[in-house]
């Protein structure tokens, strides 16, 4: 990606938008570029010469508490501000993209501009160990899977994991399942019968390769140990397990209520439960599974904003000399409840407006928003107070404030406008923000004297200076536009 201060690079492709509907920009961009790093030509997207660039007073206004890019005010063209690291700025989300606003003055406009970071292949795959061990009874029938450790890689798309090897030998392979989140993960597969007598120990070596170019890969050690004989494995009541929760739900709450049997008799049909290795680590920090009653309880918080579903791969073992295994899916899908309030942000404010202000005058731009989803997160935005301004809609979730009647300081100097944010969730969550606005003056006051008609009478022979009579006169306006200056006129 080119540098602004130097000469493009030609190999990054740059792809950009202008959509005359919505009146949006797109852009795409690697992650990690440097700083000054050329992201597009504002002025050229809005048809704008050099020379207007310096009487709009373009700028960017951003939610974001980092500002990772920023407009050139002189140039209009858009660069990066700041490191992005797409794995920090969006996890493992498929799609990533900043989003921000362009303001122009002179006159007001608002162009919202959407930049897709786009992944490069920064990471290697890794296991959370580099040895795990696996037991199987000498009796495992041919075609039997056994779920292996997923490796873990910070990239998405074609950058993250797209295959695993085994190392060669006769009797394992691999087979692969694509779960929801289109992630790949592996299970070692027994290919030909096991005999513990001629071979009683298996070191092989996984592989995991990401689809970047060029590859990159990470392996862990499994080591096999071959047992004998308890033939029946638990089998659970359901292959897929659902339930629903609300966000929020207190620790200890009840989820669901597994149940496995198992056909053997005495302690090879005792069961216990547990998470598989396919278990992610969020899922083991915010539910607890019993390992005896298979009761799966809330353990830590569940926030609807931060995952929406958890699939949880279990198994239930039993108590024989070589343990067999059943396995089933939990699927736990979280409620959204009401617990966010919105938030208000100014992007723009005006403090002072001259009194003489047309009814429709720009005061301030506002911009809301709420984190919870559906009605919870949709806002209404009123001015609370009989005072004249009201709000208009700007973008999507973004507001002008404007005068709506003609303006006297004399009567009122200074506005504290109480603006309300309120979601449409039950009960509804609501913000409150107060701007104060003062009211500047303009001379529409003429001076005004104590009385309309004086009769003076003067003595005669008086000398020139003396003082004959006083008016006094008066004007509410302020400083210079209040003083008053005395002549007398003949008529």
């Amino acid at each position: 990606m080119a540098n602004i201060f130097g000469s493009r690079a030609s190999f990054i492709f740059l792809h950009s938008v202008l959509d005359l509907v919505l009146g949006q920009i797109h852009y795409s961009i690697p992650e990690e570029l440097e700083y000054g790093a050329f992201v597009g030509h504002i002025a050229e997207e809005l048809s704008l010469n050099v020379r207007e660039l310096s009487g709009r007073k373009i700028r960017l206004v951003s939610d974001s508490r980092k500002q990772y890019m920023e407009v050139n005010p002189n140039s209009g063209i858009l660069f990066v501000n700041a490191r992005i690291d797409r794995e920090q700025l969006c996890s493992k989300s498929a799609a990533c993209f900043l989003s921000f606003q362009i303001m122009l003055e002179n006159p007001l406009e608002m162009h919202r501009v959407s930049v897709e970071i786009l992944d490069i292949n920064d990471n290697a795959p890794s296991f959370s160990k580099d040895e795990y061990d696996l037991r199987l009874s000498e009796a495992t029938a041919p075609g039997t899977q056994f779920p292996l450790e997923s490796a873990h890689d910070s990239d998405v798309g074609t950058n993250a994991i797209s295959g695993y090897q085994i190392s060669v030998n006769e009797h394992f392979g691999l087979t692969f399942q694509t779960r929801n989140d289109a992630s790949t993960s592996a299970e070692l597969l027994l290919e030909k019968p096991l005999d513990r007598e001629q071979q009683s120990t298996f070191d092989l070596v996984l592989t995991a390769v990401d689809g970047g170019i060029p590859h990159k890969s990470g392996t862990a050690r499994i080591r096999i140990y071959i047992m004998d004989v308890n033939d029946n494995a638990p089998v659970f009541d359901q292959e897929i397990y659902r339930a629903n929760v609300e966000e929020n739900t207190l620790k200890g709450t009840l989820v669901i209520k597994l149940n496995a049997v198992d056909s053997d008799e005495g302690t090879n049909a005792d069961v216990t439960y547990s998470f598989t290795r396919h278990a992610s680590q969020k899922a083991r920090e915010v539910f607890k599974l019993d390992p005896t009653t298979g009761e799966i309880r809330v353990e830590g918080a569940l926030d609807f904003e931060e995952l929406a579903v958890y699939e949880i791969d279990v198994e239930a073992v039993d108590k024989g000399p070589y343990p067999m295994v059943g396995r089933a899916k939990v699927i736990v899908g979280l409620i959204d409840t009401n617990d966010n309030a919105p938030e208000i942000e100014v992007t723009s404010l005006s403090s002072t407006v001259p009194e003489d202000a047309v009814p429709g005058t720009r005061i301030a731009t506002i911009s809301v928003r709420d984190a919870d989803s559906n009605e919870n997160g949709q806002i209404q935005c009123d001015v609370e107070m009989d005072v004249p301004f009201q709000l208009q809609t700007a973008l999507w979730n973004s507001y002008n404030l404007v005068t709506i009647s003609a303006l006297d300081r004399e009567t009122t100097s200074t506005y504290n406008i109480s603006m309300s944010a309120r979601d449409k969730g039950s009960p509804p969550l609501a913000t409150r923000k107060v701007l104060i606005v003062s009211v500047s003056d303009v001379n529409d006051n003429a001076p005004r004297f104590t009385q309309s008609t004086y009769n003076v009478f003067v003595m005669e022979n008086n000398s020139p200076g003396a003082s004959m009579f006083a008016v006094t006169a008066s004007d509410p306006d302020l400083d210079q536009n209040g003083e008053v200056s005395y002549t007398i006129l003949e008529k």
